[in-house]
C-alpha cells in the first residue's frame, strides 16, 4: 500500500476528491514525516496547528464540492516568502525575530486555492548560495548520499527540495535568482520550475536581486509543477514587474505530442570539467526527443561565457541596494550597544553581527561595482552584456521551440568540498543565462551518477511559454522513467 507521503499532487488530489483520504489525514502523515526527518535540518519554523486548521477547512471545501486542484495539498514554504503572523527569516540572523503583518502574494494564492502550510523551510542566507551552507540556522542535509558521504542539497532552495525528496511534502515553493530552483532540484532528484520573470508576483518575497528573483514550484513530477504553477501565478497590482497576462491551464498542455517541435542544443554548454556521465545523459535525452518526433538542432549562444561574470556583477549590485534596509532601526535583529555608541555604531555592529560571510561578500562586491569610478567599468558593461545574452536567446527562438542542456555540471557534492567561492559560483554555469534573460526553465531528474546521486536535465523556453516547456519536459520525464529515491536513512529507528 502506498503511503500518503508518497503521493504526488495529482495522486493526492484524486484521492481527496474521491474521499479515499482526508486532507487532515494527508497533513498528519506529512507532520509525522517532518518529525522523523529532523536530522536533515529542513524546517526553520514548523506550523502544525495552522496546518491542521487549514486541512480542516480544506476538508470542508472538498465536502461542499468547492475545491480546487491544490485543496488539501501540504506545502513547504521557503523562508523567503512573508507569511502573516509566522516568522520569516530569509535564513539570516538579521531577520530572526521578524514576524510579518502581511502575506506574500504567491503564498496567499496557494492558501486561496486550499493548500496547507506545513512550515517555513531552511535556505541559503538571503538566497545567496548554491549549497545551503550559508544559512544562519545550519546546513540542510541532502536526503541522497554518496555512500557514507553526506552531500549538499544545492541552493538556495535546499530546504524546499529536501522536503520534497524526503517525502515530507509533495511540493514546496522555491525562488530562482540564478538557478536556485533548478540546480537543487537536479541535486535531489526532484522537478523544479523557474517561470518567466513576471509570471509570479514578487510581492512579499524578501528581495535578493529584484530584476532576477522569481518564485516557482518544486515537486516530484512535471505534472505536479504544472498544477502548482497554475495556483501560484497570476497578475498582481502590488508588483510592478508582474505581467498582466492570462495564466494557461498548464496541466492541459501535457498532451504528450511534441512531433515537429525543434529542440536546440547550444554548443557553448559543453564546458571543461563536465563529467562524461552528464554528457552521456544529455545525448540520451536528445535520442528520447527524436524518438518522440522532435527535431534536434545545434545552435549557438555566443555570449554564454560572459553570463557568470555578468550575473556576479548585476546580482550583488542589486543585493547591496536591497539589503541596505537592514540596519537595526526598523525591524529585525539589533546589536547590543555600549555607552557612547551612536547611530553609526548601531549600523556597523548590527550588520556585522547580523549578516553571514557570503552575504557580506556580495554586499561588498555590489557596493564596489556601483561606486563612483567603477560603475561604467563594471555595472554598466554588465548590463550591456546582459542585453547581448538576451539577444542570443531571441535569435535562437527563430530556429527552435525549446533548448535542452544539463542543469548542473556535476552531481551533488560533499559538504565543505568547495571552500573557494569561485568554484561554488561555477555550479550556476548552466542556469544563469536564462535567469539573465528572464526565461522559463525546468529541471527534471534523468539519471543517477556512478555514486548513485541524481543528475538533472534542463529545458528552457520562450518568455511566458511555460506550457511548451512543461509539455516537452513531460515527454522526457516519461522516457527517463526516473523512479529512484533516497533510502530513508534519516528516519527515527531506520
Amino acid at each position: 500500500m502506498t503511503e500518503l507521503t508518497d503521493l504526488s499532487i495529482a495522486e493526492a488530489r484524486d484521492k481527496l476528491a474521491a474521499r479515499e483520504c482526508s486532507a487532515q489525514e494527508l497533513t498528519m502523515a506529512s507532520l509525522k514525516a517532518m518529525d522523523e526527518a529532523r536530522s536533515l535540518n529542513i524546517f526553520i519554523t514548523e506550523t502544525p496547528e495552522r496546518a491542521l486548521a487549514m486541512a480542516e477547512s480544506a476538508d470542508a471545501s472538498l465536502k461542499a464540492g468547492t475545491h480546487s486542484p491544490m485543496t488539501g495539498i501540504p506545502v513547504a514554504v521557503k523562508d523567503l516568502f512573508c507569511t502573516k503572523g509566522v516568522r520569516t527569516t530569509a535564513g539570516s540572523r538579521i531577520l530572526d525575530p521578524f514576524i510579518p503583518t502581511y502575506e506574500s502574494t504567491v503564498t496567499a494564492n496557494l492558501w486561496q486555492a486550499g493548500a496547507v502550510m506545513l512550515g517555513k523551510v531552511n535556505m541559503d542566507e538571503f538566497a545567496m548560495g548554491s549549497s545551503n551552507e550559508t544559512s544562519y540556522y545550519g546546513s540542510v542535509i541532502n536526503p541522497w548520499r554518496a555512500g557514507d558521504v553526506q552531500t549538499v542539497p544545492g541552493g538556495s532552495s535546499g530546504g524546499s527540495v529536501a522536503a520534497v525528496a524526503a517525502r515530507i511534502s509533495p511540493c514546496a515553493t522555491g525562488t530562482d535568482t540564478g538557478g536556485s530552483i533548478r540546480q537543487p532540484a537536479a541535486f535531489t532528484g526532484t522537478v523544479g520550475l523557474k517561470p518567466t520573470y513576471g509570471r509570479c508576483s514578487r510581492f512579499g518575497m524578501v528581495a535578493f536581486a529584484s530584476s532576477l528573483d522569481q518564485a516557482g514550484p518544486i515537486a516530484r513530477s512535471v505534472r505536479d509543477c504544472a498544477i502548482m504553477l497554475g495556483a501560484m501565478a497570476g497578475y498582481d497590482q502590488k508588483d510592478s514587474t508582474c505581467v498582466n497576462t492570462p495564466v494557461p491551464d498548464y496541466e492541459a498542455a501535457l498532451s504528450g505530442d511534441i512531433r515537429g517541435l525543434k529542440i536546440g542544443i547550444p554548443r557553448e554548454y559543453r564546458v571543461d570539467g563536465m563529467s562524461s556521465e552528464i554528457d552521456a545523459m544529455w545525448q540520451k535525452a536528445m535520442d528520447w526527443l527524436k524518438d518522440a518526433g522532435a527535431e534536434i538542432v545545434e545552435i549557438s549562444l555566443p555570449h554564454t561565457h560572459f553570463a557568470l561574470p555578468t550575473y556576479y556583477i548585476v546580482a550583488p549590485a542589486e543585493a547591496s541596494s536591497n539589503l541596505a534596509r537592514y540596519d537595526g532601526v526598523r525591524y529585525g535583529f539589533r546589536a547590543a550597544l555600549e555607552a557612547g555608541d551612536g547611530l553609526t555604531e548601531l549600523y556597523e555592529k548590527t550588520r556585522a553581527e547580523g549578516f553571514g560571510d557570503e552575504v557580506k561578500r556580495r554586499i561588498l562586491m555590489g557596493t564596489y561595482v556601483l561606486s563612483a569610478g567603477y560603475y561604467d567599468a563594471y555595472y554598466l558593461k554588465a548590463q550591456k552584456l546582459r542585453t547581448l545574452i538576451a539577444d542570443d536567446f531571441a535569435h535562437a527562438w527563430q530556429k527552435v521551440d525549446a533548448i535542452l542542456t544539463p542543469t548542473a555540471p556535476s552531481a551533488a557534492f560533499a559538504f565543505g568540498s568547495k571552500p573557494d567561492p569561485l568554484a561554488m559560483y561555477m555550479n550556476d554555469v548552466f542556469t544563469v543565462p536564462a535567469s539573465l534573460a528572464g526565461l522559463p526553465g525546468i529541471s527534471i531528474p534523468a539519471a543517477l551518477s556512478a555514486d548513485g546521486l541524481p543528475l538533472g536535465l534542463q529545458l528552457l523556453g520562450r518568455a511566458f511559454d511555460e506550457a511548451t516547456v512543461l509539455k516537452i519536459a513531460d515527454v522526457m520525464e516519461k522516457a527517463a522513467a526516473f523512479t529512484a529515491r533516497p533510502a530513508d536513512w534519516w528516519r527515527k529507528g531506520a
